[in-house]
């Protein structure tokens, strides 16, 4: 049965709003595994638009679960997750101007670059998953250049707007999760999911963690965290 990640960015992008201190992503995570998450995610930007160095720092010391540091494969991030050791790196393209992340990794055309750097991670002893989208090449890839696991693109499945679109993306999620799993990489997904679309990428075989942030900070400001958090994993379960 598929896990949840919970991703504490939004929290962090409403602290940067005012420069503040609050609300902190500290607590957020904290709230969030008393609340049964079983993972926390959170995203070093290069222009540390929210999640800041000092928050990664903390969340590795209070975290109980496991932390998954979503960020670019640059020098200074590889450096970063080195000294810091997190239970998981998510490798992930990164754009200035998006606002948030907005395909998946172009691993298949990065293999050069992101080999050496991902054998670093590996050293160290840390997973490393790639965030992709649903094919079979940039699959390949990912395994070709070390990840151990790959997290699979769900914003394709998530923005479509018909049932029959709807079913051709979850068949297609379906299908690499299989691929990937015989390649013998471990699988995650994650993007766009929401109350209404999670349970059928629940479902499939395979898939490990769900990473979800903005529909989990969007109704936790309505109704919590805790109910927040909790109300997705019935529904993932």
């Amino acid at each position: 049965m598929a896990t949840l990640g919970l991703n504490i960015d939004h929290i962090a992008t409403i602290r940067q709003a005012r420069g503040g201190k609050e609300p902190d992503p500290i607590a957020a995570a904290i709230l969030g595994e008393i609340a049964g998450a079983l993972g926390i995610t959170a995203h070093l930007r290069e222009d540390r638009r929210h999640i800041q160095d000092r928050d990664i720092r903390l969340l590795k010391e209070i975290v109980t679960t496991h932390l998954n540091l979503e960020m670019a494969c640059t020098t200074e991030m590889v450096a970063i997750a080195l000294d810091i050791v997190p239970g998981m790196v998510t490798l992930v393209p990164e754009k200035r101007e998006e606002k948030t992340t907005e395909g998946g990794l172009a691993v298949q055309e990065l293999e050069k670059e992101l080999s050496p750097r991902i054998a670093k991670l590996r050293k160290q002893g840390i997973p490393v998953s790639t965030f992709i989208a649903p094919n079979i090449e940039q699959i390949k890839a990912s395994a070709r250049v070390g990840a151990t696991h790959v997290e699979l693109h769900t914003g394709y499945y998530s923005n479509v707007t018909t049932e029959k679109a709807r079913d051709g993306e979850l068949a297609a999620l379906r299908e690499m999760a299989q691929a990937a799993s015989k390649l013998g990489l471990r699988v995650n997904a994650g993007h766009g999911l929401d109350y209404r679309n999670v349970a059928p990428v629940a479902r499939i075989e395979h898939v490990e963690e769900l990473n979800i942030g903005h529909s989990i900070m969007g109704r936790a400001a309505l109704v919590g965290i805790d109910r927040a958090v909790r109300d997705m994993i019935a529904l993932i379960a």
